[in-house]
Parts: structure tokens; sequence; C-alpha cells
């Protein structure tokens, strides 16, 4: 498979070594706080569009909609598209479907080769040098435009542009065609902006443009047709219209004599008993067919959909009213659904394509909307946020996504930016943060990517920021006792989540010390770089609340279980198992929800019709979901004072 990324070079990056800097007129480099680039004004947007008669701002919105101004350093993507524009090398693409054994009828669109051969380029050239790679895919929509029979010129509408923009995306589907042109259009239509860790500001500005009428609902047809005649999505499907989503069922079946010899999923009435409360953010650690191998295994586990990184398309194996097994956590499988995204945590940004983003974000909106779930990222969550059940199955918890997945760029997809409802004001003791850095340019450690030990080809851009012992860059991690119950210290190892504070996370700042801050964290003060040039965290305006102990401490938990009297049957008792972690007194931590649903959803056997099986069984404890560290874990409401 393709090889991964080491860092993620904007278009805005400075420096000899950058073939492309977007830099603000008279500034001294891109990456300072007070640079404001129009990116289809920059001479290499604008200069490519003049010279192919392409709109500089349709040349933009096409870079923003595949790579977000993104330039790899002339390495590929997970679908092996090079360069700001992501021009696909489709010799590579075929090659590695041929190394993984991977049949796939659609045809890769060599786009990489085709735009060279149209601006006359050397295809090296094309691939490693940003400015060449701009220059090129304007002379490959230029070229598509003219042998469509639309007009070419600057001043064109770029809606005009709509049959060019989908040919020359690179996607394999009429589907994927389809919504990226839609995004495309949209950008134009709404402008888009990108700012990084140092306060940089990269934009272009909105502007009217007309629909694209004929040669949208031409590729539309050819959408519908190719569902139709590959039964990509039929009526089972629970994605919003339009949205590219086939039906590959998990399988329920019972494989052994037991009554519990079944799998893979269980049935359910969600909402009404569960109720959907949480969508777990997953990946794959495997390749998208082995995957889908694993899903219809019934002695295997299960999730609701998976995503293939290559275009984004979506496979569904279970319907959001059943119980799947895919968190590690009872409570979490009951009131969630789980999303599995094709790709590798140590290796995250070339898998975790912008396609992959676009339509993870679509398909959550929808269920969102259709269940009820804030979104916010105290129900909208990575695997590796995800609370052990019992001390002892902390340790072997799930890390993924990882530190790698571009969270608050998914919330702006998802229309609910994680800056929204902050205060840019230095935070004082007391208030609740946001963690806010930034992806671009937010470099933390991070190490045993490849082997143990490894920089992992440093630097890295990250999701999130480090949490030491002391306001200083070399003091101690903050260790997490329950990952390293033998007593091991916390490392920057990329499975090790004890010292990191991710992306949308809130918690209460604990003290202030010039360009650091420190919050309640795992029952300590974690100190947490915020300068003020560049600061990581944000003040919520109006936080759902912060809790403290009652008395001398707080337990907490990873789940929400009834207390023994809400059970008819006392052999269906399950154990409130406190976690090893409490909150001593005096500690405030932010709430993420007020009023989780205490409950136990019994399903033990494979027929749904067995007495006494397949119900929830409902208890009066009240509990509150808190960040308590990288984890959320949940207090019981007698134990603690909320304060609003």
């Amino acid at each position: 498979m393709p090889t991964h990324v080491r860092r993620r070079h904007f278009l805005l990056a400075s420096g000899a070594g950058t073939a492309l800097a977007l830099a603000a007129p008279g500034s001294a480099g891109a990456g300072t706080a007070t640079s404001r680039v129009r990116v289809d004004a920059h001479p290499v947007f604008d200069g490519a569009g003049r010279a192919h008669g392409v709109p500089p701002a349709l040349l933009a919105a096409l870079s923003h909609a595949q790579t977000r101004w993104a330039d790899q350093a002339g390495r590929p993507s997970s679908s092996l598209g090079y360069g700001p524009m992501h021009l696909v090398d489709g010799a590579a693409a075929t090659e590695a479907r041929a190394r993984v054994g991977k049949d796939d009828p659609a045809p890769v669109v060599d786009t990489l080769r085709e735009a060279a051969a149209a601006a006359g380029l050397d295809i090296e050239e094309v691939r490693r040098d940003a400015d060449a790679n701009v220059r090129a895919a304007a002379a490959l929509l230029a070229t598509r435009q003219r042998a469509a029979g639309h007009p070419v010129g600057v001043g064109t509408d770029p809606a005009q542009w709509y049959d060019a923009v989908a040919a020359t995306s690179g996607m394999t589907t009429a589907a994927a065609q389809l919504d990226l042109a839609d995004t495309v259009l949209a950008t134009v239509r709404d402008g888009a902006r990108v700012e990084t860790a140092d306060g940089a500001r990269f934009f272009v500005p909105a502007r009217r443009t007309g629909r694209p009428g004929a040669q949208r609902t031409a590729l539309h047809r050819r959408a519908k047709a190719a569902r139709r005649a590959g039964a990509v999505r039929g009526r089972e499907a629970e994605a919003p219209r339009g949205l590219d989503v086939e039906w590959i069922p998990a399988p329920y079946e019972q494989y052994g004599p037991g009554a519990g010899d079944y799998g893979n999923h269980d049935l359910a009435d969600r909402p009404q008993a569960p109720t959907i409360s949480h969508v777990v953010i997953h990946d794959t650690e495997g390749y998208w067919d082995t995957v889908l191998d694993l899903v219809s295994d019934p002695t295997y586990v299960s999730w609701q959909y998976s995503l293939r990184s290559e275009d984004g398309h979506i496979a569904q194996h279970a319907k959001a009213r059943d119980v799947c097994w895919h968190a590690g956590n009872w409570w979490m499988n009951m009131h969630s659904i789980g999303l599995e995204h094709e790709g590798f945590a140590a290796q995250g940004a070339p898998w975790f394509s912008e396609a992959m983003y676009r339509t993870s974000a679509r398909l959550v909106r929808y269920l969102a909307k259709q269940h009820r779930i804030p979104l916010d990222r105290a129900h909208v969550i990575g695997h590796d946020q995800v609370p052990g059940t019992t001390t002892p199955t902390i340790p072997g918890m799930h890390w993924d996504p990882g530190p790698f997945w571009d969270w608050e760029h998914y919330f702006e997809l998802l229309g609910a930016p994680l800056r929204r409802g902050t205060s840019g004001r230095r935070p004082q003791v007391g208030d609740v943060v946001r963690v806010l850095p930034g992806f671009a340019g937010n470099v933390q450690p991070v190490t045993g990517c490849e082997t143990a030990g490894d920089t992992c080809g440093a630097p890295r851009e990250t999701n999130f920021v480090t949490v030491r012992t002391e306001p200083a860059d070399d003091a101690p991690l903050v260790n997490d006792p329950g990952l390293h119950q033998q007593g091991q210290p916390a490392t920057t190892e990329v499975s090790d989540i004890s010292a990191r504070a991710t992306a949308g996370t809130e918690y209460v700042v604990a003290a202030v010390e010039g360009d650091w801050t420190a919050v309640w964290f795992l029952g300590v003060q974690g100190w947490i770089a915020n300068p003020r040039r560049r600061p990581t965290l944000r003040v919520v305006q109006h936080p759902v609340g912060r809790v403290r102990a009652r008395g001398a401490s707080a337990k907490t938990y990873g789940r929400c279980y009834p207390e023994a009297a809400a059970y008819a049957n006392p052999a269906d008792v399950q154990t409130v198992s406190p976690l090893l972690y409490t909150l001593p007194a005096g500690q405030l931590y932010a709430v993420g929800d007020l009023a989780p649903v205490t409950d136990y959803y019994k399903a033990k056997t494979f027929s749904p019709d067995t007495p006494g099986d397949h119900v929830d069984i409902v208890g009066r404890d009240e509990y509150v979901q808190i960040n308590l560290g990288h984890r959320i874990a949940f207090v019981r409401r007698e134990e603690v004072e909320v304060l609003r």
C-alpha cells in the first residue's frame, strides 16, 4: 500500500525548500500570525488560471476540496494523489490494487499523466513541485472543458465547469464525482478558509455562481444508474439521499449449539430502547476488502458503517436500531453507532482522505439529526475516548483513530465548528476551556509509528496538545495510572494516550502561569502550553457544567449500569465497578452530558423471543459524563456537585 506521508506541508509553508509559498504581501512568510492570504488571488492560482483560461476561484476551490491547499511534498495520498490538486498516479494505483489482490471494476483515472501532458510539463515536476501541480491541473481542466464543448475563460461562470471538475477529480465512480463536483461548486459559492496553529489565515471569498443544470443532471443520472445496476444502495441503507451507500449486511446467525453461540450483533429496538446518544469514530487497521470479510463473519464483531479511503464510499452493515459490537464497552455499544474508516492510526493522514472525511461527515450529520445526537466532542468521539469497563480492561482499550485524525476539520464539515461558542480571552482559574490547537502546523511529539522509538517521520501534524506535570517543555508527561498499571512512565509512543488532550475536548482551568495553563486531568494538574500568540485553549462561553466531589473524593465509572434493585431477576444484576481513578476534593471537571441513561440491555440468547431476554433494564441511579483525561468517564450524581 502507499507509503505514508511524513508531514502535511501546506501551500502556505514558508522556506526556500517549499515550491509554493503562499505568503501575504509584505509578510516575512505565511507562517506568521499576521498573515491573511486570499488564495485565488495569489500568483500561483491566479497565474495558472489566467494562463489556461480557468477561473482562479474554481482552481482554489478544487484544491481545497481535495487537499485543503496542502502539498504532500512529493509524497502520495492513500489514493495515490499528488500535490495540492491531488493528481492521481493511475499506473501506481493499478499496481497497488494488484499487490493486495484487489479486483475493482472501477477504472483508475490517471489525472497525473494527463495533466502533465496537457501542460507540457515533466511528470516528476508535476508530482513534486506544487506550482507545476496547480498549472498542470489548470491545463487539464481547460482541456476537459473544451472537449465537452463548454466555454473557457477566467471570467466564465464556475458552474459551467461542472463536467470538467468531475472528470478531473480522479474519482472512479459517478457518485464520487458528483459529490466532489457539488463540493467544489459549494466552496466557490460559500467561500472557504484554513487557519493554521500559528494564526495564519488562508481564504477564498464567497462569490455568486449559476447552477450546473444539465451538466449535473446527466452526472446524477449516471450515478443513479450505477446504483441500480450494482444494487449499490438498496432499500436497506440508512443514509442521506444522494450519498453512495452499499448494503453489506453483518450476519445475525447462530453458529453453535449454545443459546449464546451467535453473532455478530444483537437485535434491539433503538432508539426506543436503548437510546442512541453517541457516534464512535474508528479506523479499520486493515484494508477495505479484508474489513468487509471480517464484518461478514458471524464469529467476529460488527459495526454499523465502513468507509473506504480512496473515494469515501460507504457500506452499511447493520441497522441503527440494532446493537453492534464495536466499542469494547457494552454500555457504549448499547448507545452508539460505530463508523469504521479504512486506514491505520499510526499512519493517519494519507489514509484519512478528504473524500472520506466528506462522506463521513455527511453521514454523521444525517445520523445526528435522525437520532438527536448532539454534534459535539462529548457525543461524537473517537474509539480512543471510550472508557474501560473495569480497571483491568483499561490497558487493552483501543486508541484509534489516533493522533492524526483531524477533528477540527471534521467538525467544520459537520457544520458544527469547534470554535463556535468559545471566546478568545485568556483563561482564568475555574474557566472551562476547549482544546483547539489547529491541525495545520500543530506538531507534537509522537514516536513508534513503524518501529519502537522511531520519530514517525517527524515533524507530524497532530490533533492534540501534550499535557505535562510542570509548566515547562522538558517537564515529564502526565501519566495515566490506568494505562500503566505496573508503574511504567508515560511515553510519546503513538499508542500511548496518557498525556494527550485532544482537539474539541474540554477541561477546567486549575492554574495559569505565563504561557502555560493547568487543567484538572486524571486527578492532577496537567500543564498545557498555551502561548498568547498561538493559543491552544479557548474559553467556552456557555459550558454544560462542571462537577466536583461532594466528599473527600468521587469514584469514576466506565459505564452507567443500574442499581441492583432495578433488576427483576437477581441473576441479571451487573456489578457496578468503579475504575481506579478518583476525583479528589477541590478538583473540577468539565461535563459532557448531564444525564446519560442508566440502563443495561440484556441480550444473551440468539432468539429475540426468549422470555426475559432482549430487554432494556433501566435504573434510578443518575450519572454525569465528564472528560477525565484523554478518555471520557462517568461519575454518580450523588457523589458530585454539579456547578452550572
